[in-house]
C-alpha cells in the first residue's frame, strides 16, 4: 500500500472510531431517557437539523435552530441534547431560567474553547471574554470600574458629539433620498463612541477612513463563522490576519503611548483606559510609572481595546438597527416615545444635545424609552453564551432530570427563552408595555427570563454603555428623522422571486445577529409637533 493510501486508511479509521464514540455517547443518554430530538444511530441529529434549517434562509442566525426545534417539538422541553457531529460539536441546549442560572450564575462554566479560536485573530488570546480563573478575575476587576453606570454617565458628552455626526449623516441621506445600509452607519457610530469612552480619542470613522477601524473591519470579514472546511482552508487567511493585526496593534500601541505620556504629566482623563491603568498601578505598587507603561499591562490593554471595539460595536449597532426596525413597524410606540422625549427635553430639538450634556440624569426619566429598548433586546438579542461542560457537573431541569455536561458544548441560548410562550405572553409581538406593568400582571416578565447581556460573573461588561448609548441615540434621532426600512424596494431590485423571512419577518437576524441585508433604509426629515408628525 502506498504512503498516501496508508494515510487515508488511518484517517478513515480515526474518523470511524470518533463517529462510533460520539454516537455511542448519545445513544446511552437516549437509553437513559434524557430528552433529544429524533435520533439516527449513524447520522445523529443531522437529518433532523437539516429538516429544520431547510425551512430557514441560508444566512439565518444559528440561534433560530433551537427556537425552531422548540416550536416544532413543544413537548421536548427547554433542556436537551443535540448531536450534529462532525459538522458541529455535540451540544446540551439550555433554554430555561432555572437551567441557565445553573450554568452562568450558580456554577459559571468556562467559555467554550472554539470561542478563543474565533477571537484569536482580533485579541490574540488575551481577552477577558475567553480568559479563565485568576487571570480573568484580575483583568475583569481592573476594567470593571470604567464600565460602571455612574462613571459612564460622566462621559455622555463624547457620546452626544458622536451622535451629532450620526445625525449629520442621516441628514445627508434624507436630502439625497437614496437607500443606505443602517448597519454600516451604526457600526461607525458605535466604533467612534467606544473610541471616545475607552481611549478618549476621536476615531472619526463616521467621516473618514481610520486605520484601526479599517483593519478591524477587514479582520472581521476574514473571520470564520461557520464550520465550513473549505473556508477554513483558505491559504491567504493567516497572512491577512497577520497584516490586519499589525495595522490594529500599531495604531492602538500609539494611542496607549500617548495616553501614558499624558498620564505621567498628570493629564488624566475619565476614559476607561485611564481608570484601568490607575487600578493596575495601584494593585502593582512596585511598578515604576516613570519607566513607562508596563509591558504586561500594554499587551493586555491592547487586546481589551480590540475586544471592546469588536464585540461592543457589533452588538450595539445591531441593537440600534432593530430599534429603528421595530419602531418603523409600530407607529403607536414611536409616537409615544416621541411624546416622552418632548415631555423631558422640550420641543426645541436644537437644545436636546446640550440638555443631555448639562443634565445627563434626564436619561433616567424615560421609562417608555427604556421599555422599548428592553423589548427590542428581548426579541432580537445580539448574543448567546457557549460554555464548556465539566466532569461531574450536571444540569438539572424542572423535572429533576440530570444532564451530564462533560464533553459537551453547553449552549445557554437567550433567544429561545426570550421567545418562549411558557414565560412570555404573546412572545412574537412587540409589547413595550410588558416592562411597565406591576408584578402580578400577566404581562410582567418572569424573573431570569430576560437575558440579552446574560447574568453572573461573566455577564457583558459593556451593558451599561450600550443602554446609555441607545437612549441618547433615540432621544437625538427619533424626533428629527423618519427611518423606513426599504426591504420591499430592495426585493424588487433583486428580482429573484423568492423573499426570505423568519417568523414572517423580513428583517430576521443573520451572521452576527444584525438584520438581514444590514437593514436597507430610506430616511426623511420629520417635523414633530405636539404628538403628531407632519
Amino acid at each position: 500500500m502506498s504512503v498516501l493510501g496508508t494515510i487515508f486508511l488511518m484517517a478513515l479509521l480515526s474518523f470511524l472510531f470518533k463517529l462510533y464514540k460520539a454516537r455511542s455517547v448519545m445513544l446511552e443518554l437516549r437509553r437513559q431517557g434524557l430528552p433529544m430530538p429524533p435520533y439516527n444511530s449513524i447520522l445523529g441529529h443531522l437529518p433532523f437539523a437539516y429538516k429544520i434549517t431547510s425551512k430557514l434562509p441560508k444566512d439565518a442566525h444559528p440561534h433560530y435552530l433551537p427556537d425552531m426545534i422548540r416550536r416544532t417539538m413543544p413537548d421536548l422541553g427547554p433542556v436537551y441534547y443535540l448531536d450534529t457531529w462532525p459538522f458541529g460539536p455535540q451540544m446540551l441546549v439550555v433554554a430555561s431560567p432555572g437551567a441557565l442560572y445553573q450554568v452562568t450564575q450558580k456554577h459559571s462554566l468556562p467559555k467554550y474553547r472554539a470561542l478563543k479560536t474565533f477571537l484569536q485573530p482580533i485579541t490574540e488570546g488575551l481577552d477577558i471574554v475567553t480568559m479563565e480563573g485568576e487571570t480573568w478575575r484580575t483583568w475583569r476587576g481592573i476594567f470593571n470600574p470604567g464600565f460602571s453606570a455612574n462613571h459612564l454617565m460622566t462621559m455622555t458628552s463624547g457620546i452626544v458629539e458622536e451622535t451629532v455626526k450620526f445625525c449629520d449623516s442621516l441628514e445627508l441621506y434624507s436630502q439625497n433620498q437614496e437607500i443606505f445600509q443602517m448597519k454600516k452607519l451604526s457600526d461607525f457610530l458605535a466604533l467612534d463612541v467606544i473610541g471616545r469612552v475607552v481611549l478618549d480619542t476621536q476615531l472619526d470613522s463616521q467621516r473618514r477612513s481610520n486605520p484601526l477601524v479599517d483593519g478591524l473591519r477587514m479582520q472581521i470579514r476574514w473571520l470564520t463563522f461557520r464550520a465550513n472546511p473549505i473556508e477554513k482552508l483558505n491559504l491567504f487567511r493567516p497572512f491577512v490576519h497577520r497584516y490586519n493585526a499589525w495595522r490594529m496593534n500599531r495604531y492602538v500601541s500609539g494611542e496607549l503611548s500617548s495616553r501614558m505620556a499624558d498620564f505621567q504629566t498628570g493629564n488624566r482623563t475619565k476614559s476607561i483606559m485611564d481608570l484601568a491603568l490607575t487600578a493596575y498601578l495601584s494593585e502593582n505598587a512596585e511598578k515604576n510609572i516613570v519607566r513607562g507603561m508596563d509591558s504586561t499591562f500594554k499587551s493586555f490593554a491592547m487586546s481589551q481595546i480590540k475586544l471592546f471595539l469588536f464585540s461592543g460595536h457589533d452588538t450595539t449597532s445591531s441593537s440600534i438597527c432593530y430599534l429603528f426596525y421595530v419602531l418603523s413597524q409600530n407607529r403607536s410606540a414611536l409616537n409615544r416615545v416621541r411624546a416622552e422625549h418632548d415631555e423631558i427635553f422640550g420641543l426645541d430639538l436644537d437644545q436636546t444635545a446640550s440638555l443631555i450634556e448639562e443634565n445627563t440624569f434626564l436619561l433616567n426619566q424615560l421609562p417608555y424609552t427604556l421599555a422599548v429598548i428592553k423589548e427590542t433586546l428581548r426579541m432580537y438579542p445580539a448574543v448567546s453564551s457557549t460554555r464548556a461542560g465539566e466532569p461531574g457537573f450536571n444540569v438539572t431541569d424542572d423535572e429533576g432530570r440530570q444532564f451530564p455536561t462533560d464533553g459537551f458544548l453547553v449552549w445557554a441560548i437567550s433567544h429561545t427563552v426570550q421567545r418562549d410562550p411558557a414565560y412570555w405572553p404573546r412572545p412574537d409581538e412587540f409589547i413595550p408595555e410588558r416592562w411597565l406593568v406591576p408584578p402580578g400582571d400577566p404581562l410582567h416578565p418572569a424573573k431570569g427570563t430576560w437575558r440579552p447581556f446574560e447574568y453572573g460573573p461573566r455577564n457583558c461588561i459593556g451593558q451599561e454603555l450600550a443602554m446609555i448609548e441607545m437612549k441618547i441615540i433615540m432621544v437625538m434621532v427619533l424626533r428629527r428623522f423618519e427611518i423606513k426600512p426599504a426591504y420591499e424596494e430592495l426585493d424588487r431590485r433583486k428580482r429573484s422571486g423568492k423573499v426570505d423571512r423568519v417568523y414572517g419577518e423580513r428583517g430576521y437576524q443573520i451572521q452576527r445577529a444584525q438584520p438581514s441585508d444590514d437593514l436597507p433604509c430610506r430616511v426623511d426629515r420629520v417635523i414633530w409637533s405636539k404628538g403628531s408628525s407632519v
